[in-house]
């Protein structure tokens, strides 16, 4: 009887110890437990296909080099806030409440306003309650790989 009570309670330290270690963000004094898409593929698919995001989650992609992005909905269900960030994590370019699309590749595209290295993804109508003005500055947690 003891292994087994034994075998959940370390089953349950570890789940805790995972997600107190989850990737996260912190914007407008909020923080946000992230996904990131750091490669051609990961930020290609996004947030596609998927049908909701929890509250208080995102999506950070990390580009290779500050430049305009231009992000669109293809195949998304969710309305996302697109938040763009420069080098130092800098607001500089804001999408809100951008509907979800799904005629393809005749999605239209949703460009930042300044060249951009960072995008962060929310769920639609976060920037608004944050009351988020560009030069609002995103502070990384532990984990999230710096570029150079």
């Amino acid at each position: 009887m003891r292994k087994p009570i034994l075998l959940l309670l370390v089953i349950c330290s570890l789940s805790a110890c995972a997600s107190a270690h989850s990737p996260w963000v912190e914007l407008g004094g909020h923080r946000y437990t992230i996904e990131i898409a750091d490669d051609d593929a990961e930020r290609a698919r996004g947030l596609m296909f998927r049908d909701t995001m929890e509250a208080d989650r995102g999506m950070l992609f990390i580009h290779d080099r500050q430049e305009p992005q231009a992000y669109w909905m293809k195949n998304t269900k969710i309305a996302l806030d697109i938040l763009y960030f420069d080098d130092t994590r800098k607001l500089v370019s804001q999408q809100r409440d951008v509907p979800p699309c799904s005629l393809g590749d005749s999605c239209p595209p949703y460009p930042s306003d300044a060249p951009a290295r960072y995008v962060l993804e929310l769920n639609a109508g976060e920037a608004a309650q944050l009351k988020l003005e560009n030069g609002a500055q995103m502070t990384f947690g532990p984990g999230i790989p710096e570029v150079k």
